[in-house]
């Protein structure tokens, strides 16, 4: 070919081009163009040819700040739940790494603790190391516990499925960056964060005093720089002590969260995380400072942030909440697929996170993993056999089949659905179980426990109150499941409406 002929194919082919190019153009611009004005839910959206309006840019921006508040109150919910944890001990004066609480006559309802139960002997407390340094926990023998950094993520168990193997022991806890001596003679755990909970459990199996006597003659907690003079390591018997570890849902869940920022390596989070806390405001060595606008907004969002947790927690619909996922039952798990790390395959499910920080603390693979005749595991009946909300006022069954398949003891406890917190009745303990004394078994060998605002006649021992006006949900725990229960072979009934 020429090169002239060539010239004029390529002019050609370049004016078809462009000629076809203008149809597509034309045929696909309703699809990529937007109208001069949209009906959405955040209200009318006006532009001129593609270009927002000044009114509409402040919508959009204000429905984006507030999608992110509301990303960061989901995301950051376990920080959130610590930190209140933390805030509510220190109101009632333990607010030092050596100042414990504990359950001296179990926990009561008075305690607001998310879904905490009555049957354990717990004593815990939140750890500083920005202050103190590297921390010495010298370890009681028969404990079972284990500690959570500042955003309640697991770092190490203790006691008797940690390095002590129960047998007790020093446990030397270094701050994030530490890079001093590490002395022997101690169990070495370096943790991301300065603001951790240490949380212990201790067995009542011998009896609830020689337990208590355990953990308050022998567990100590100092700085390793004053080893040598240990300061006295204090308790707060929390036992019908009335105050809240419950975390809010107004502006101060992020004035709270900006505080510990500013506490916290820059890197104890992602730059994803930590992104998300920037587009509203919070950055480590920044002040926090929202305008009036954003205080609204933030507000809001906290609101809508607790809202939709509890859709989550009610209706969830990611794979591996339900118990038995292959009926319709109600019956659901804490930690979905029993991860709890909440990631697997490289991906965070960012509803079974929040499904489990909104209702419950305290995270270790331990609570999530089932051997037969130790340990415990848990069932959650957060509504009835009809996938209708508990009503207070009402009267509800659940019977346990024959042959409850634990080593140790079953207990039923109820819950308020405001707090998540054990339901305050006349009832000292919202709990009945196989140690009631004087439950009823029926003939067959099963139980039948009983929910309402009274007693059916007869059935006192196996009764639950419950309070008109309110709703409840319940959990069912299991110490030492077996097989049955393992294999589900065995199961609780629906829980039924009576009247």
């Amino acid at each position: 070919m020429k090169p002239s002929s060539l010239r004029y194919a390529v002019i050609g082919a370049l004016a078809l081009s462009s000629s076809a190019f203008a149809q597509i153009s034309k045929e696909s611009m309703d699809a990529i163009a937007i109208p001069d004005k949209v009906e959405t839910a955040i209200g009318d959206l006006e532009f001129f040819d593609g270009v927002p309006t000044d009114s509409t840019i402040d919508t959009l921006y204000d429905n984006l700040d507030r999608m992110r508040g509301v990303e960061v109150y989901l995301n950051h919910s376990g920080a959130g739940s610590l930190n209140a944890m933390r805030k509510g001990n220190a109101s009632i004066g333990a607010n030092a790494s050596n100042k414990v609480t504990i359950t001296e006559q179990l926990l009561k309802p008075e305690s607001l603790y998310l879904t905490g139960n009555t049957s354990t002997l717990y004593a815990l407390t939140y750890l500083d190391l920005k202050t103190d340094g590297p921390l010495v926990v010298e370890l009681p023998p028969g404990m079972l516990g284990f500690l959570d950094d500042a955003w309640f993520r697991f770092v190490e168990n203790l006691g008797a499925i940690g390095p002590d193997k129960g047998k007790g022991g020093k446990y030397l806890l270094l701050p994030p960056g530490y890079s001093g001596e590490e002395p022997e003679g101690y169990f070495i755990v370096k943790l991301p964060t300065y603001n951790n909970l240490l949380f212990l459990r201790g067995s009542v199996a011998k009896g609830l005093e020689p337990a208590v006597e355990n953990i308050k003659s022998k567990l100590k907690i100092y700085p390793l720089a004053k080893a040598d003079t240990p300061p006295a390591t204090e308790f707060f018997n929390i036992s019908g002590k009335s105050y809240s570890t419950i975390i809010t849902h107004d502006l101060s869940f992020f004035e709270d969260l900006n505080a510990l920022v500013q506490v916290e390596p820059i890197d104890a989070i992602g730059p994803e995380m930590r992104g998300q806390l920037a587009a509203i405001g919070i950055v480590k060595g920044k002040p926090f400072t929202p305008d009036s606008r954003m205080k609204k907004l933030l507000n809001e969002a906290a609101t809508l942030g607790n809202a939709t947790a509890r859709a989550i927690t009610y209706q969830p619909r990611i794979d591996g909440v339900f118990i038995y996922p292959d009926t319709d039952s109600s019956w659901t798990t804490a930690y979905a697929n029993k991860n709890t790390s909440f990631e697997a395959d490289g991906t965070m499910n960012l509803d079974a996170r929040p499904l489990f920080y909104f209702n419950a603390t305290g995270v270790t693979p331990a609570m999530a993993t089932s051997h037969a005749g130790a340990g415990s595991d848990y069932a959650l009946a957060y509504l009835d056999a009809d996938k209708n909300a508990f009503d207070g006022s009402k009267t509800y069954k659940l019977n346990l089949p024959p042959n409850v398949p634990i080593n140790n003891f079953w207990a039923v406890t109820v819950y308020d659905t405001q707090t998540r917190s054990l339901l305050q009745t006349s009832q000292t303990f919202p709990t009945v179980g196989s140690q009631t004394e004087g439950i009823q078994k029926n003939e067959d060998g099963s139980y039948d426990i009983y929910f309402g605002p009274k007693a059916p006649e007869g059935k006192e021992n196996n009764w639950l109150e419950t309070i008109p006006g309110k709703s409840w949900f319940t959990y069912l725990r299991m110490y030492g499941p077996l097989e049955p229960w393992i294999n589900k072979t065995w199961r609780p009934s629906e829980i039924e409406l009576v009247k």
